[in-house]
């Protein structure tokens, strides 16, 4: 019993991590494409209105993942690109595993951005380890 709580424990830790995880791995992404990461274009990618993008930009500017001046775009601390960087590799990792394993790119796409948060250090391991074998 005490091994399954342990296990519920490990699931509710990563939600907790997912959606600031999520942030800023979109927001490194749009000041790659985009040359900026604006409050519309958070909100559009994650199918979610402005106002709520905008709560959660403000609790990442409080905990020190990004900054952000008024009418201006949205940057990463040293602190935020260095999630960011962890989560786009874990990513990377779950993603190419699922394709090795046959699945189409959209289906592991999915598949990936969830996993990515739940996958323990040690299965993440040897997932790139197969990845490199492949």
């Amino acid at each position: 019993m005490l091994k399954k709580r342990m296990s519920f424990s490990k699931v509710r830790n990563a939600h907790k991590t997912e959606n600031t995880e999520d942030y800023l791995e979109l927001i490194a992404e749009l000041l790659n494409s985009k040359g900026e990461a604006r409050i519309v274009d958070i909100a559009e990618s994650l199918g979610i209105a402005q106002a709520t993008a905008n709560k959660t930009i403000q609790r990442l500017q409080t905990q020190g993942f990004i900054k952000r001046e008024p009418y201006r775009s949205i940057f990463l601390t040293l602190k935020g690109q260095k999630i960011a960087s962890q989560s786009k590799k874990r990513h990377n990792i779950v993603y190419n595993f699922l394709l090795n394993l046959g699945l189409d790119k959209n289906t592991a796409s999915e598949d990936a951005e969830g996993i990515e948060h739940h996958v323990s250090e040690k299965t993440l391991r040897k997932m790139d380890n197969f990845n490199s074998k492949k």
